[in-house]
């Protein structure tokens, strides 16, 4: 039947080509933008996925950067530790050079020890990054005497976020307490002093010495302060042999007044079991710093995935884009052509009635 109050060709045509439009529409914003998903009204469960992975590896980004500057700080450490090391070990050869030398070669060789031990200081004050010093610190008391320690320093290794959506922050730890050689806090504050500046008594015989050491060792491992535990090592080695009190790493003297060639034999020992506790600290800032590697590697390998999981979800396909493209604008003509022949039917209408 023929009309002129409704066409259904035209709607038909119309119909079929705003199809096409629409369709057209969102395969070019899919080439212009590269995503198959870019809105929650394009697919909401991919997008809500995608959005919150993106925003879990913004997040691992921060973790990225917080391990490089890290690394950083422990690597600065470790240099400052080796070369402490390296320092007390020519202290330690110092030491031994000058057992039956008179007093003049003694005072020589005591410029000698003052300027290295003066250089032991120099490095861990120096050992900063970022504001962050392991070596050289300062403990405040917190609520009683000799009650000061030093807090671990937390460096973030990683963002995790649990099945539930819940997130957690994970850390690698660094035992500031037993990498610390100077405590420069107040005396009544600090619980344990530093490796270099912990003051101990030297005796003149090893026997002495022993017993000193082994009952301090002992206080110490127990929690107590220093001043406990040189008391307890007073206690055990007794008042009978002759000794020196006082004297650390970083402040032994072989010119004191009473220091004789027994004692710098026992000061021998004390400096070689100083070299055994920086080369503890060492491996604390060593393993620490294997630690943070590893994790940096790690963390890169999960940012990588996340992105590849979500190109997997929200990316599109350029190759199938492409050639869906070039078929919609062969669609979109074709439509335009239908909708023309639709409606120049309406005008043989008009000739029915010229003809007659």
């Amino acid at each position: 039947m023929a009309s002129i109050m409704t066409n259904a060709a035209a709607l038909t045509a119309l119909q079929s080509l705003n199809a096409t439009n629409k369709s057209l529409e969102q395969t070019q914003a899919r080439i212009s933008t590269g995503y198959r998903v870019s809105e929650a009204s394009d697919n909401a469960a991919y997008w809500s996925i995608a959005t919150t992975m993106r925003s879990d590896n913004q997040a691992l980004s921060t973790v990225q950067d917080a391990l490089g500057l890290g690394a950083s700080k422990v690597d600065t450490a470790y240099t400052g530790m080796n070369n402490a090391l390296d320092t007390i070990g020519k202290i330690k050869t110092k030491l031994l050079s000058t057992i039956g030398q008179t007093a003049a070669a003694k005072a020589k060789t005591q410029t000698e020890i003052t300027a290295l031990q003066a250089q032991m200081k120099s490095f861990a004050d120096a050992a900063t990054f970022s504001g962050s010093n392991y070596l050289s610190v300062t403990s405040t008391q917190v609520a009683a005497a000799n009650d000061g320690v030093q807090a671990n320093a937390k460096i973030v290794s990683s963002f995790n976020r649990s099945s539930s959506g819940a997130i957690s922050l994970g850390t690698i730890d660094i035992d500031v307490e037993s990498t610390k050689l100077f405590d420069s806090g107040l005396s009544t504050a600090v619980k344990n002093q530093g490796t270099l500046d912990r003051q101990t008594s030297v005796y003149s015989t090893a026997a002495a010495q022993n017993l000193y050491d082994t009952a301090y060792a002992a206080a110490i491992a127990g929690g107590g302060t220093d001043i406990a535990a040189n008391t307890a090592g007073q206690t055990a080695a007794g008042a009978v042999v002759p000794r020196i009190d006082n004297v650390s790493a970083y402040n032994l003297d072989i010119t004191a007044a009473g220091v004789t060639d027994d004692i710098i034999t026992q000061m021998v020992g004390k400096i070689d079991k100083v070299m055994s506790q920086l080369t503890d600290s060492a491996t604390i800032l060593g393993s620490a710093k294997s630690s943070i590697d590893l994790q940096k590697t790690f963390t890169q390998s999960l940012m990588d995935s996340i992105d590849r999981g979500v190109g997997q979800l929200v990316d599109a396909d350029m190759n199938k884009e492409s050639t869906r493209l070039q078929a919609l604008q062969v669609q979109q003509q074709l439509g335009i052509q239908s909708l023309s022949i639709a409606n120049s039917s309406s005008q043989s209408i008009l000739s029915l009635f010229k003809n007659g």
